[in-house]
Parts: C-alpha cells; sequence; structure tokens
C-alpha cells in the first residue's frame, strides 16, 4: 500500500496534519488547568465578611478573602482559583472588575489554605478598559506564609484587587 500523496481527493496528508494537530491541542488543553471565576457580592456596613473557594484534585486548597467595609451599596467582584498542571502552585485573584472599588475598606485578609505564599499583592485600583493596576503601597499590607492583610494604622482604606501565588505545603505521612 502506498503512503499518502495528498493529491486524493480523501485529503490524505491534510487529513493526517488535522489528526495531529487535533491531538496536540487535546493535551494542552488536559495541561493547563483553567482557572474557575466566582462572583460575590462585596457588601458594606462595617461587619466582617467572607468568602471561600476550593481548588485543585479532592478540593486540596482553600482561599479565603475576609473583610470589613463602608460606603454606598453592595459591589459586585471576583475571585479566580486556578492550579498548575502538576498542582503544585495555586494563583488566588480577588478583585472589582470595574475596576476602582468605592467602598472604604476597614480591614482586608486573603488566606490560602494547603499552600505557602511565594508571592502577593495588593492593589488600590484594578486594571480596567485603559487604565492599569495601581498597587498598594508596601508599608499599606503586610504578608505571611498563609496570609496577605491590611497593615493596621498604614492601611488608606483603598481595595480594588488581591494577588496571591502559592506553593502546595508537603504533608510528612
Amino acid at each position: 500500500m502506498a503512503a499518502p500523496s495528498g493529491r486524493s481527493s480523501g485529503g490524505g496528508a491534510g487529513w493526517w496534519a488535522a489528526l495531529l494537530l487535533a491531538a496536540v491541542a487535546l493535551r494542552l488543553a488536559e495541561a493547563v488547568s483553567e482557572p474557575t471565576t466566582v462572583a460575590f457580592d462585596v457588601r458594606p456596613g462595617g461587619v466582617q465578611h467572607s468568602f471561600s473557594q476550593n481548588a485543585g484534585p479532592g478540593d486540596k486548597f482553600t482561599c479565603t478573602f475576609t473583610y470589613a467595609s463602608q460606603g454606598g451599596t453592595n459591589e459586585q467582584w471576583q475571585m479566580s482559583l486556578g492550579t498548575s498542571e502538576d498542582h503544585q502552585h495555586l494563583t488566588c485573584t480577588i478583585w472589582r472588575p470595574q475596576g476602582k472599588s468605592y467602598l472604604y475598606f476597614t480591614q482586608f485578609q486573603a488566606e490560602v489554605r494547603g499552600a505557602e505564599i511565594e508571592y502577593a499583592m495588593a492593589y488600590s485600583k484594578a486594571a480596567f478598559e485603559r487604565e492599569n493596576d495601581v498597587p498598594l503601597k508596601s508599608e499599606e499590607f503586610q504578608v505571611t506564609r498563609t496570609t496577605v492583610a491590611h497593615r493596621p494604622g498604614a492601611f488608606k482604606a483603598e481595595l480594588s484587587k488581591l494577588v496571591i501565588v502559592a506553593k502546595a505545603t508537603h504533608s510528612e505521612l
């Protein structure tokens, strides 16, 4: 039997190329963990509220956003969680999609469970349309192994986005 020449009306080589591309695309889709994004309301009133989401196999990771704020009405925010292909890294992003929040935050804390923070940043303004993210000054927030939180007395009450990258903690058997 002859090898496909590419000239037949059945598509021979083109069919094999399409099959190869489909196989590569399928493999790439399996390799990347798509983040899960969930909307939630940030509610003013000065009372402490929390919102949590789990990610990873067996809900290995948890990201919790705890805050208290004052101001007008509820704002819709989002939390996105994603894991690396090997489930050794977690990203947790909490933000207001419309950019700047108009609420006055009296406190905030984002905590990860099942991982230790390798990078964290807090922003007073989230990127929106032609605007860029505006980070808080480093003295306004603090980062520990598992939390990023306001620094009492230094935080200027503006928050619109938090980003955390964390590495899985290893539990001994």
